[in-house]
């Protein structure tokens, strides 16, 4: 393999009620809230919830939505997987990871960074359609639950425009910069 898979970094699941999902994940289950994205962002709005220093380890997309191949939500019966996430040890091996799923002919739906965690990541579909991610260097929460401010997200459509234009602490390998 040209890259190895960690673990599974966090899992995204579509909600039919957003609220009340946030309710059982934070009282119920001990996780706390570190972002939210507004219906405006995020049609139905999502809710990220760390459960250890990762800026995510699972995230709730309200209003039963579904992903598809351009993020656009869609409709879907109740509760489902949205998509959960791989992580690499190394930026090189998430470009290794995308050389590898194009080589084998692996629809690829999104490169690049996005919002809230500014992890850099590749998305793609396994042959039933799942939507999987394999990222590197998810923001970290501090002991005194410091999270990025949103002033500081600086999505990027492409690995080559996240390596480019970094985030605020982004500190890329040598070779990156």
């Amino acid at each position: 393999m040209e890259f190895q898979l960690r673990k599974i970094g966090h899992v995204v699941l579509n909600v039919s009620d957003l609220e009340a999902a946030t309710r059982f994940y934070t009282d119920v289950l001990g996780l706390r809230v570190t972002d939210r994205y507004p219906d405006s962002m995020m049609p139905g709005g999502m809710v990220f919830l760390c459960v250890n220093v990762d800026h995510h380890g699972i995230a709730l997309v309200g209003g039963g939505q579904k992903a598809t191949g351009d993020r656009e939500a869609t409709k879907a019966a109740g509760g489902s997987l949205n998509h959960f996430a791989f992580e690499v040890g190394s930026l090189d091996e998430v470009f290794r990871a995308r050389a590898w799923l194009r080589k084998h002919a692996v629809p690829i739906v999104f490169e690049g960074r996005r919002r809230a965690g500014c992890q850099i990541a590749i998305e793609f579909t396994d042959p039933d359609g799942n939507n999987l991610e394999i990222y590197w260097n998810i923001d970290q929460i501090g002991t005194e639950g410091h999270v990025r401010p949103a002033s500081q997200w600086r999505q990027a459509r492409t690995l080559e425009d996240a390596v480019a234009n970094p985030v605020e602490g982004q500190t890329l390998p040598a070779s990156f910069r």
